[in-house]
């Protein structure tokens, strides 16, 4: 199931991340469970959808957050149907742990560190024991193919927490960071294959370096994904169409990137700046030749101005 043959297929489908597919597959096939550590749209969600499809076996997405309490993620009896039929199994809805313990599936928990810590010792009883015991319904056991895997956003992130050692105990972690440039505008290529050919090159390539800059920019905290890119592209394409220009226009550009990328970037307290300022340096550093984007040539009145 978790071989080779399975690996060459995922090369088919992810770009790039060829080390990850490979560490995936092996921590899979020996039996343990994964925690996958990084920022968010570094393609966690991704690499585990198309194994999970490509290995033909069931896929339990669970989004951590904290509201997720012991019962959403474990199940709960039907209250109607106890008052009339009592504590059986058969009233009992299964939540999403319990049908991929039975099944044999692959769960995915996402964020798991903004999760509650009651649900989370769950998780740990069920990466030990490989079975959870309910309440007036019994033990369950994880049947044969189980595999819980793990994302998380690095601690500092808003609403995380840090994850208890019991944790790491029991699963194998491995880090997974933003791709290179060059798998980054495969992406593009492939999440906007129109938009992306009608931008020329260079204006593809500088686009990128400007969302990878808002990663290391001094006032940013948390930087855009790839998503970003994706985003600006298309949105560019559709800009340009509406004002009868060519999708590199610096007007049309600055203002996708204004769209596109002042949410997604998280600035450091007491940075004194907004993200539009941030969007604007970054975009006249890597599109607009220098121009500091401000100037009344550029957008159209709408978010792009100061």
């Amino acid at each position: 199931m978790f071989d080779a043959d399975l690996l060459g297929r995922l090369g088919d489908r992810v770009v790039g991340r060829r080390r990850e597919l490979e560490s995936v597959v092996a921590a899979l096939a020996a039996g343990r469970h994964l925690l996958l550590e990084g920022p968010p749209g570094t393609g966690k969600s991704t690499v585990l959808r198309s194994l999970a499809e490509e290995a033909g076996v069931g896929f339990e997405f669970v989004e951590g957050n904290a509201e997720l309490t012991p019962a959403r993620l474990v199940g709960a009896f039907d209250p109607s149907a106890v008052l009339s039929e009592g504590y059986v199994p058969e009233v009992f809805v299964d939540g999403p742990l319990l049908r991929a313990l039975r099944d044999g599936s692959l769960l995915y928990v996402e964020e798991i560190n903004r999760i509650p810590e009651e649900t989370l010792n769950v998780l740990i009883t069920v990466m030990s024991e490989a079975e959870v015991h309910v309440p007036r319904l019994g033990r369950v056991r994880a049947a044969d193919g189980f595999h819980l895997v793990a994302a998380m956003n690095p601690f500092d992130a808003v609403g995380t927490a840090r994850i208890a050692s019991a944790v790491y105990d029991r699963c194998c972690r491995l880090a997974v960071d933003y791709q290179s440039a060059e798998d980054e505008a495969a992406i593009v290529a492939v999440a906007a294959p129109d938009a992306g050919r009608r931008l020329a090159p260079d204006t593809l390539d500088a686009v990128i370096g400007l969302v990878r800059a808002t990663r290391r920019h001094p006032d940013v905290r948390t930087g855009s994904s790839v998503r970003g890119a994706v985003d600006l592209t298309l949105v560019a394409d559709e800009l340009a169409a509406l004002r009868g220009v060519p999708p590199d226009d610096p007007g049309v550009t600055l203002d996708a990137a204004l769209l596109a990328l002042s949410g997604r970037i998280r600035l450091r307290e007491g940075s004194g700046r907004t993200a539009e300022d941030v969007v604007r340096e970054l975009w006249s550093e890597h599109l607009g030749a220098g121009d500091d984007g401000t100037g009344p040539e550029h957008g159209s009145g709408g978010p792009g101005k100061a």
